[in-house]
Order: structure tokens, then sequence, then C-alpha cells
């Protein structure tokens, strides 16, 4: 997203202009549909409903327990991860400018140094339910939600205003204006890559998160690994798959990991899934603590990736956009030390290959 060029004052006309022409229309596209990002909008209304926050988002985030019950909110382009529960077990990782979230409900990996701006907002509630909606918000320095947190009904409003006051901005200076997003570096040269070399590392994995690092000693992107190893390690599938994934998951009550994120966030559920609910071009779980939301429109590809573990292979259904980023990522319910559920096995297996 460029940077705006928009005062403050005009851009909030414009904002609340186009928020009375379509008043059901989401911030997010509302800021595509206006050239924005969403922080800016957010910025422009400061002092109305919103409260800009001043970092610390670490510290924040680990008095987040007070607050109780919350609905944590984390999303890409092409899909939204939303679980119900208490921020628990929060540990933070400073020198690596990460932390993580480990309960059993909200179950979070986070990477903070792209974490940039912060916001309380309170909207009225949905459905003329009544009353007012609040949140915290963080964004990236290019204004893109990373990670969201709503109050529940059953959610401590006193601690969140408590919150909200020991966090606030009280500086003058208006809200640095965002980055423009960078033009992705292009990839190596399939033929410049050692294509052996990478094998034989993938083949001598010994733990999931050893990946990464691998894709980085290489030199190429997760999308180019998998074309590499296409036929060896991983299969390309059809963008449907993850539909098929989810019915067949939900019909033989196999637990499942569902892992969607961005560059600030990951956001994991583990469990079953219940009730599916296509609303074209989205198709949703709608489980009670646990909903997803996949536009199925924009999955450019799909693949069934696996990877050696010192408690034998894991096997992912991995879906990308067309830009190559990961929308999201299943597995079958697993922990440390465990083999893989064959029931999950048996679901990957029945995906319709491409």
């Amino acid at each position: 997203m460029e940077p705006t060029t928009l005062t403050r004052p005009d851009l909030k006309e414009r904002w609340h202009a186009y928020r009375r022409a379509h008043p059901t229309t989401r911030i997010r596209n509302a800021a595509a549909d206006l050239g924005v990002s969403e922080a800016d909008l957010l910025a422009a209304d400061e002092g109305d409903g919103v409260t800009r926050l001043d970092g610390g988002w670490g510290a924040l985030l680990q008095e987040l327990d007070a607050l109780g019950e919350v609905m944590a909110l984390t999303r890409n382009d092409a899909c939204v991860h939303e679980k119900t529960g208490v921020y628990r077990n929060v540990k933070l990782f400073e020198s690596h400018r990460m932390g993580l979230v480990l309960d059993e409900q909200i179950d979070l990996r986070l990477f903070l140094e792209r974490w940039r701006f912060g916001f309380a907002v309170e909207t009225p509630w949905e459905g003329g339910q009544g009353g007012l909606r609040r949140s915290l918000q963080f964004f990236d320095a290019h204004g893109t939600a990373v990670h969201k947190v709503f109050l529940t009904r059953r959610s401590d409003v006193a601690a969140y205003d408590r919150l909200v006051a020991k966090y606030r901005y009280t500086g003058s200076e208006p809200l640095p204006p965002v980055e423009p997003r960078p033009v992705p570096e292009p990839e190596t040269p399939d033929a410049a890559v050692d294509r052996a070399a990478l094998l034989q590392d993938w083949a001598e994995l010994r733990d999931t998160h050893d990946f990464f690092p691998m894709l980085k000693a290489h030199g190429v992107s997760r999308p180019q690994a998998l074309r590499l190893a296409e036929g060896t390690f991983t299969e390309r599938v059809e963008p449907a798959s993850a539909r098929q994934a989810l019915e067949h998951a939900a019909a033989t009550e196999t637990p499942i990991m569902v892992f969607v994120g961005n560059p600030g966030c990951i956001q994991i559920h583990t469990g079953p899934v219940r009730r599916l609910k296509a609303t074209p071009p989205w198709f949703n779980v709608l489980d009670p603590g646990f909903q997803l939301h996949l536009n199925e429109e924009g999955i450019a590809s799909a693949w069934v990736v696996r990877k050696p573990t010192r408690d034998g292979t894991v096997t992912a259904l991995e879906l990308f956009d067309a830009g190559g980023d990961v929308i999201a990522q299943f597995f079958g319910k697993r922990k440390p030390g465990l083999p893989e559920r064959e029931d999950w096995r048996a679901i990957v297996t029945a995906l319709p290959r491409q």
C-alpha cells in the first residue's frame, strides 16, 4: 500500500461518505477501495471511537489474560481464522522479537518485529445487538492488519478500559505514514538451484521447524521448493482439496490442525471441525470457539507436502495464492513424540491430484 497523500480530515470525510454508501463493507475492503491502508482509516477516526496505542506490544499481550474470554482473529487476503479463548501462557523472546501464546484455545506464533501500529477500536455490534464491540487491532508498517483481539459479551470491559488507558499514545505526533510494500525479490532460477542437495537436506529433516531454515540455506522460496521436490516429497492437488479435506475430517471426526497467518502472526486451531457451510466464494467452518472463512477463489495452487521427522513423516495440505504466499496449512492433530494419525493420512491420500 502506498502512503496516502490525503490530509486526515479529507480522508475521514471520504471514509465516512464511503461507510454511509456501503454500510456492510468490511474496513479491509473499504481501505482497498479507497486506495489507502486499514491503519490509515483507523488513524483518520482517532478520537472518534478509535484510540491510538503506544507500542510495547509484548508487554500488552502479556496483560490480555485480564480480559478473560476474547476472540482472536488472524487473517490474510484469502482466509480468516477466528478462535475464542483466553490469552494464557504468553512467552516472549525479546532478542528475536518473537512471541508465543500457548493455550489450548488460543495458539499463536508472533513475529513482533512486524508489528508497527496499534489501536483500540469501538464500533457498534453487528446485527443491531446494541452496545459497543471493543477490540485491540495491530498492523504492520504497511498498514495491513496482523492480528486483532475482539471482546465478547463475557469479556471484562473494565479490564479493557484499564489496558487502553495504560497503553494509549499520549504524544502529539500524527501517525507515521505507512510504508509502501516492497517489490518481491525474484526467485533464483530453478536451473541455478542444486536440486539434488536440496532433496538430500529435505530427506535428512528431523523436525518440521527445520524446514524454513533449509529453504533459506538453499536460497529458494517455499513454492519453488515444492516444485523442485514434486514427485519426491510433494504432489500437486486440486485447489478444491481444502474443502474436501475439511468435509472428510468433519465426516470422520478426525481432529486436525489449521494454520493461517501473515508476516506478523500465525494462528492455529487444533481439534475437530463440525459445522461447514459454503457461501461462495467463501467456504466456512462455523463451530463454537472456532470459525474459518476461506475464499476459494483466492487459491491459486494446493500441494500435499511430506516432511521426514524423528517421529516419522508429517503430511500437510498447503494452499497458496497467486503471489506464492501461503494462505493456509492443514495437518492431522499431532504432538511431538507421536506418529502422524492414519485417519489424516487417509484424508490426504483421497485428495484429487492434478
